[in-house]
């Protein structure tokens, strides 16, 4: 266990008289009083008593259960009394549990933490007892443990030694420092095994142990010159543990050896270009002695006046440097004798040759004569420089080559006396490349071989070789319909190869291939930047489509242009309005269905045709019912326009009947147009066409007066619709003749021309066509409304195909 039982301390017999005075005199407020301050006064004094001891040692865990404080006080439950653990210092580091009076650790300790050398480490702390107030002192005593090793301050620690230093000298070396105490503290010193030195260990008079180094034997430098040893301090711990520090001993030197060379001679060669100053060789010594007597000092030994003048010696590091320039010409060789002296005045002495080489110094000179440019392309052989070169060297230092690059169009050709000329090798094309950089690199054979690079720049200038070339052969533009004047459809776009005047592009309109479209009242273009304009505003139904041609042209001289084709599409708006066909509304006589009562529910009654002058969605047309003398009684359906009875008649259903059809249109916005029918319910009419006049007379015995009231109303009907057929067909026939007409004349303002349009016709339906309606009695009897011939023959077969494949909902609706 870390910790020990405390030792119970004796019971004041002030407590018992305390008890019985304030029993005798519970009555009395002044008694209460005195009683009061002779229990403070009894407590602090019981503070004073002899301590609580408690010992632990450190690095014990936090929760280390320590006592209970009241087994050992002999107080029973401490809970209702208020016990509090209280201390000056370090009242952290104890737990006290209120409801078993046990007492734990609250951290770890460190006993070198808290307390540092002081032996014993001893925590003081007091039982705080509030009701009644009652204190008792107690004390922590930590136990030291062996967990610091000795270290020294220094890891590594010097000692200089003469060599001449007689045995038996002793030298002190540092301590080590152990944060332990008692036995775990330092308790001795070693040194590792050697044959020169050994430890001896010293103690002062406050225990403090210290090592002494002692020399065993005498030193020579020149044979060990540094010795290093480990010194290990040992504490009394178990197991012990031990720290090292680096002994290094340094044998110092005394004068007992001369300098001496490590070449007796040296042999150098020195190129004659060697700037001033540089290293020529370094000459170097080596005494064996050290400190002063070993410091050695390098310089000339009798040397002549030019050796003092061409050369300089360093005379610490022996460095031989230039002091002039040298001259091949003039000395070959120099020789040198160099002295190197020591603090003691020893001396040593060797030789230096310096031999002088001659060296390709100077390198190849360029001298440029003239310089053309820039060159003109698509020109033939032209010299473009003329140029000298030489070198200031002799021999195969002076000789040459000079050459450019080799993918460049241009060659150089040798003339006399080291001329040379740069001339192009072929024409030159600008717009491949418009400058050239030429190095001309000129060497000589000397060794090490110099060159010379020298750097011209030749431009190429244009010629208008290049027409413009447009981005696109042909630009395909589209324009809604109704657009505004001038308006911005387009652009078309031309570069130009070449440069300067020549590059620059202007765009204008070439002439139609129909001398009479004005095409020029139709479209413009920007001359600057090929911007396309139309002048006024298209109509889709009246031209669809028209093409013209671009052209740009470039300033040159002569002038280089080309051109593109452009065409432009009209798109349409929804700009028309839906037109019925069947049944014509500006007949003088309205037409009218005839419907037996017999009819069943899905009654075919009649069949609204109409159609739209506009293209696409725009002409989808869709039918609905807007209004009926009795709804629900009849039907339009929305995608052929068929009128059928809803129900069976009855006959409660009135014998007039009137119907409202809007036909609609699929634009946006969507645009409408009406149509009034009228259906008169008959009796007996059950097939499907009326059977002649006659045969019904014959059949049918005396004919009944409201049949033939039925029957002359029919009649005149059918020839008040045929007669406003035939008046609309030649009234159409009548417009499309005269609008010929003027545009074979001319082309008045606000209309395109006739040969621009590429489509025939206005509308869906584009010719003009004879109708019949077929109104026959009889049971079951239907209305028909047929399409006849065409006024044209040869424009009906291809307008009716063409409106057919443009509106296919009518496919089936027209009987194709």
């Amino acid at each position: 266990m870390p910790f020990m039982s405390c030792l119970r301390p004796r019971k004041s017999v002030f407590g018992i008289l305390v008890k019985r005075r304030m029993e005798a005199t519970v009555g009395h407020a002044v008694q209460q009083r005195q009683v009061l301050f002779l229990c403070v006064f009894l407590g602090v004094s019981w503070a004073g008593g002899e301590p609580l001891l408690y010992f632990v040692e450190e690095e014990a865990e936090k929760g280390t259960f320590l006592t209970n404080l009241a087994n050992d006080l002999g107080l029973g439950e401490l809970s209702v009394r208020g016990p509090r653990i209280v201390s000056d210092q370090n009242i952290g580091i104890l737990l006290l549990e209120p409801l078993t009076g046990d007492l734990f650790l609250n951290e770890k300790l460190d006993r070198e933490e808290l307390c540092g050398p002081t032996e014993p480490c001893v925590l003081p702390f007091q039982l705080l007892l509030e009701k009644p107030l009652q204190i008792f002192p107690a004390e922590l005593w930590v136990r030291d443990i062996n967990d610091h090793s000795p270290v020294f301050l220094d890891r590594e620690i010097p000692l200089k030694i003469l060599e001449s230093t007689t045995p038996g000298a002793a030298f002190l070396l540092e301590s080590a420092q152990d944060s332990d105490v008692g036995t775990n503290n330092l308790r001795n010193y070693t040194i590792s095994p050697n044959a020169y030195f050994h430890i001896s260990v010293h103690e002062s008079g406050e225990g403090i142990i210290y090592p002494e180094l002692v020399l065993d034997r005498l030193l020579d430098r020149e044979e060990v010159p540094e010795l290093s040893l480990i010194l290990t301090a040992l504490d009394g711990g178990s197991p012990p543990r031990s720290g090292t520090a680096l002994v290094r001993i340094l044998v110092l030197d005394i004068n007992d050896n001369a300098p001496e060379f490590v070449q007796p001679l040296y042999k150098v060669q020195v190129p004659e270009d060697s700037l001033v100053g540089s290293l020529v060789v370094t000459v170097s010594a080596r005494d064996l002695d050290s400190g002063s007597y070993g410091e050695i000092v390098y310089a000339f030994f009798y040397a002549t006046e030019r050796i003092l003048k061409t050369f300089q010696i360093n005379p610490t590091s022996g460095n031989l440097h230039l002091k002039a320039e040298l001259n091949y010409e003039a000395i070959q060789t120099y020789t040198l004798t160099i002295q190197a002296k020591d603090g003691g005045g020893l001396s040593g002495k060797c030789t230096v040759v310096v031999q002088i080489t001659d060296i390709n110094d100077n390198p190849p000179e360029f001298l440029m004569s003239s310089l053309t440019s820039p060159i003109q392309e698509n020109s033939p052989e032209t010299v473009v420089a003329v140029f000298r070169i030489r070198d200031r060297d002799s021999g195969n230092n002076a000789k040459m080559v000079c050459s450019i690059q080799d993918d460049l169009p241009f060659i150089l050709k040798p003339s006399v006396e080291n001329y040379y000329t740069l001339v192009t090798d072929s024409p030159l094309d600008r717009e491949k490349r418009a400058e050239y950089n030429i190095t001309i690199t000129v060497t000589d054979m000397g060794t090490p071989r110099l060159k010379t690079e020298h750097n011209i720049t030749v431009r190429v200038s244009d010629v208008n070789d290049n027409a413009p070339a447009f981005t696109q052969t042909a630009y395909t533009l589209r324009v809604r319909e109704n657009n505004s004047p001038a308006l911005h459809i387009g652009s078309v776009s031309a570069t130009d190869r070449d440069a300067g005047a020549n590059a620059q592009v202007t765009y204008s309109l070439l002439p139609p291939h129909d001398p009479h479209v004005p095409l020029a009242s139709l479209v413009s273009v920007n001359p600057d930047n090929g911007h396309l304009f139309a002048l006024r505003s298209l109509d889709y139904e009246a031209l669809r489509a028209f093409e013209f041609r671009v052209g740009a042209a470039d300033r040159g001289s002569p002038p280089l242009s080309s051109q593109a084709l452009v065409r432009v599409l009209v798109e349409d708006a929804n700009d028309n309005a839906p037109f019925v066909l069947h049944p014509l509304q500006n007949a003088s006589a309205p037409c009218t269905e005839l419907v037996p009562r017999a009819a069943e529910a899905g009654y075919l009654v009649t069949k609204v045709v109409a159609v739209d002058g506009d293209a696409g969605q725009n002409a989808w047309l869709s039918y609905q019912l807007l209004k009926a003398t009795e709804p629900g009684l009849f039907g339009v359906w929305a995608h052929n326009g068929e009128v059928r009875t809803a129900r069976p008649l009855s006959e409660r259903d009135a014998a007039k009947q009137r119907l409202v059809v809007q036909v609609k249109d699929n634009g946006e916005p969507p645009l409408s147009a009406s149509v009034t029918l009228h259906v008169l319910l008959v009796d007996g009419f059950s097939q499907p066409y009326l059977p002649a006049p006659e045969a019904e007379a014959a059949d049918a015995g005396p004919a009944d007066p409201l049949t033939v009231y039925l029957v002359v109303a029919l009649a005149s009907v059918s020839s008040l619709f045929l007669f406003s057929v035939l008046v609309f067909v030649a009234v159409r026939l009548c417009r499309r003749g005269g609008a010929a007409s003027v545009g074979r004349r001319s082309v008045p303002e606000g209309h395109f021309p006739g040969p621009l349009v590429d489509v025939s016709g206005t509308g869906t339906l584009s010719q003009s066509y004879q109708y019949e309606v077929c109104l026959t009695g009889g049971s079951g009897t239907t209305s028909e409304f047929k399409f006849l011939k065409p006024i044209i023959p040869n424009l009906a077969s291809q307008s009716i195909g063409r409106e057919v494949e443009e509106y296919p909902s009518y496919r089936n609706d027209l009987g194709f």
